[in-house]
């Protein structure tokens, strides 16, 4: 007996990226106190308002099969709130509710790949990028970026790698870099798919958080429309990450074969949760900049923090929950600057080559905990650093 090749090679023979993760929460449940800036997961819970709209909805009976598409309400919504955003006309035919952003990852690729088809993303990349590719029986083919570009894919990059490919997937506001494609690299990402027949799949999952700049869809792009998938979701937005609430915007025809896909895969998103995701998208953009407050409270803490010290650089912190750090100055990969880190303060972060090569120095820091905690942290691992870049520099001396 053996399992199939498909499931056993989802990390590619490699590491899945969250070891000092893992490591984490093992110190935690050996009783050791450990200050977690790992992953995406808000420290304030859903909003009570939306607890008690899905309390309503559950205790009034919408507790058996929901419509596989999603319920004609939210898919209104949903499909309302990208119209008033983007300015692409956008009905309830365009919109498919999915069990969360990374169920809709692995629809989308299921839509537009077959198997051993070429799909691209960029690096550094969501870890589970790479395995959702493998998972939907295509070949992932990483466009390496720079730090010294702030990591946004080069137009000579993206040229070199579409052709033979079949889709591209892009994350803007980015994580892990926290950076936010600027309207000239998603013109660039434009004309490639354009040239090269290529599928866009654009992750936007993060695009209530932008602190500079702003977010456009490119699919409000010409000629991007119908050649792209747009993944969405709850989690972020509203702190909804345990209600599995996401979905795909994209061309009607695609959308009906993703509802095939959804009836024989997940049947669809419980109705409660459902009708607690329409209220929450109705609740007005003050429910959602009260959810983002304390990640924009939190970088300008980590800006000054940043500013008092020459050791640590940081990449542009343009959007997202996240400050991507570089941590070369201290002689160690991210790897062990954050295996050092946590076996030495007891903080826990995200190393860079958990996301690819391109990040290869950097680490990964979650904005996720109080105010005060958060600055202590991050100013023990600026002087963490300190200390091994001047024993770095002695040792080379």
């Amino acid at each position: 007996m053996h399992l199939s090749q498909r499931i056993t090679t989802l990390n590619g023979g490699g590491s899945d990226g969250w070891g000092v993760f893992y490591r984490a929460r093992q110190m935690i449940a050996e009783g050791t106190a450990v200050t977690e800036l790992t992953i995406g997961e808000h420290d304030i819970r859903t909003h009570p308002s939306i607890l008690a709209a899905m309390d309503r909805a559950a205790t009034g009976g919408h507790t058996g099969y929901a419509m596989v598409p999603g319920i004609a309400a939210l898919r209104d919504t949903v499909a309302a709130r990208i119209h008033a955003r983007t300015g692409v006309p956008t009905t309830r035919d365009n919109i498919l509710i999915t069990p969360g952003g990374q169920a809709a990852l692995f629809a989308a690729h299921m839509a537009v790949c077959d198997p051993g088809d070429t799909a691209l993303f960029i690096d550094p990349y969501y870890a589970t990028y790479p395995g959702t590719i493998r998972a939907a029986g295509a070949r992932p083919r990483a466009i390496v970026t720079r730090a010294a570009d702030a990591f946004l894919p080069r137009p000579e990059a993206l040229a070199q790698a579409a052709p033979g490919a079949t889709s591209l997937l892009i994350n803007s506001p980015n994580n892990p870099t926290g950076v936010v494609y600027d309207r000239a690299t998603l013109a660039h990402v434009a004309q490639t798919c354009r040239d090269h027949d290529l599928w866009l799949i654009s992750d936007e999952v993060y695009d209530t958080q932008v602190w500079e700049g702003e977010h456009l869809s490119p699919r409000a792009l010409p000629g991007l429309a119908d050649r792209t998938l747009v993944i969405g979701s709850m989690s972020k937005s509203h702190a909804m990450t345990g209600s599995r609430c996401g979905w795909i915007a994209g061309p009607p025809e695609a959308i009906e074969r993703l509802i095939d896909l959804a009836t024989n895969t997940t049947y669809g998103v419980p109705g409660f949760v459902q009708d607690a995701a329409v209220f929450a998208l109705t609740a007005g953009d003050e429910l959602e900049a009260e959810i983002a407050a304390p990640f924009r409270r939190r970088r300008q803490l980590a800006h000054a923090i940043l500013a008092r010290q020459s050791c640590v650089g940081l990449i542009p912190s343009q959007g997202a929950m996240y400050l991507m750090l570089d941590i070369r100055a201290t002689g160690l990969d991210g790897e062990g600057f954050a295996t050092a880190l946590l076996e030495t303060h007891h903080i826990a972060v995200m190393p860079g080559e958990s996301f690819g090569s391109a990040a290869a120095g950097h680490i990964r820091v979650a904005m996720t905990i109080e105010d005060d905690a958060f600055a202590a942290a991050l100013s023990r691992l600026c002087t963490f650093a300190a200390d091994l870049a001047a024993l770095n520099t002695q040792v080379a001396q």
